[in-house]
């Protein structure tokens, strides 16, 4: 299993999302980024500690990206937009996809988006629960 890498972000899901989920805010320029958040987001899923993943399988993995793109703010805005983007283009890579209402996704990432960073776990946890509901094989 491959991480994203900054290229990926940069041409697909960061471009993707200005073209088509700009609504009443612009996503600002890729090059505004905050300094190595988004490689931090990025490998983050991928670490180990003696020997075991920290993070496992697809899900686990996709779900901590969502996490992590959303509430580390990689960006100076549109930071909900791109992580629905990048995880759809995570999983795609992996040979899934989800299949949910557009409009539903998005108000799930406004809920993470809210939720208290004191229960991290538990939230991660319930996108890894919304990842198994609606996940399908591509």
């Amino acid at each position: 299993m491959r991480p994203l890498s900054v290229a990926d972000v940069e041409l697909i899901a960061f471009r993707l999302a200005r073209e088509h989920l700009t609504w009443d805010e612009p996503i600002p320029d890729f090059g505004t980024r905050t300094p190595h958040a988004l490689e931090r987001c990025l490998i983050t899923p991928f670490q180990s500690f003696g020997g075991r993943q920290l993070y496992r399988g697809l899900t686990g993995k996709a779900a901590m990206l969502f996490y992590l793109l959303i509430k580390n703010h990689p960006f100076l805005n549109g930071n909900k937009r791109i992580a629905v983007m990048a995880l759809l283009v995570f999983l795609a890579v992996h040979g899934r996809w989800l299949r949910v209402d557009p409009q539903e996704l998005y108000r799930f990432a406004v809920w993470v988006a809210q939720s208290n960073p004191r229960v991290k776990d538990a939230t991660v946890a319930a996108i890894e629960q919304f990842l198994r509901v609606y996940s399908v094989r591509r």
